[in-house]
């Protein structure tokens, strides 16, 4: 069962989804609104193209991304990758999970972003990847509404709720090392 506005603001209300900072207007008819947080994780320019990046290296992994924090635009270049982070923390509930999308706006000016999926009893910031495809660069502002997540009800409550790598992360966690 996907969670209507209703059910997402008695839900923070009651403290059982915990969204900070909140802001009333993020809700929407069967979501949340997500902002941008102020940091950019670009690809590291020392590595070159004809470079074959090994995710199981972990030479290679940790000199991947340069991370950027900042008040001013977050600029992502035409063709490129970038990891951005929520301003907001979520906490989910053990009997909810979410699935996150840009949205609409930001694709229709040449942004893409693969679905990602929030697990029950996740908590902390979200990591957005995302890929402009636009012929030109393109300026985010912190702060601006970027991403939608909508809430599912599980079925039961699970018996493994996340507890992985990414929990509690606060702004961009970088990819952690294959094994």
């Amino acid at each position: 069962m996907i969670l209507s506005d209703y059910d997402l603001d008695n839900a923070i209300r009651a403290k059982r989804l915990v969204v900070k900072p909140f802001q009333k207007d993020s809700i929407r008819e069967n979501g949340l609104d997500l902002r941008l947080d102020n940091e950019i994780a670009t690809r590291n320019p020392k590595f070159p193209k004809s470079m074959i990046f090994d995710p199981t290296n972990a030479e290679h992994v940790k000199n991947e991304y340069v991370l950027r924090k900042g008040n001013g635009k977050l600029i992502i270049r035409s063709g490129e990758q970038v990891l951005l982070s929520t301003k907001e923390y979520l906490k989910l509930p053990d009997d909810v999970m979410g699935f996150v999308e840009l949205r609409s706006t930001w694709a229709r000016h040449g942004l893409t972003m693969p679905p990602t999926i929030i697990d029950a009893g996740f908590a902390g910031t979200i990591t957005l990847e995302v890929i402009n495809n636009a012929p030109y660069s393109m300026a985010l502002t912190p702060g601006i509404r970027f991403a939608h997540i909508i809430f599912a009800a599980t079925l039961n409550t699970v018996t493994n709720a996340y507890k992985g790598s990414y929990f509690n992360q606060r702004g961009i966690k970088l990819p952690k090392i294959l094994k």
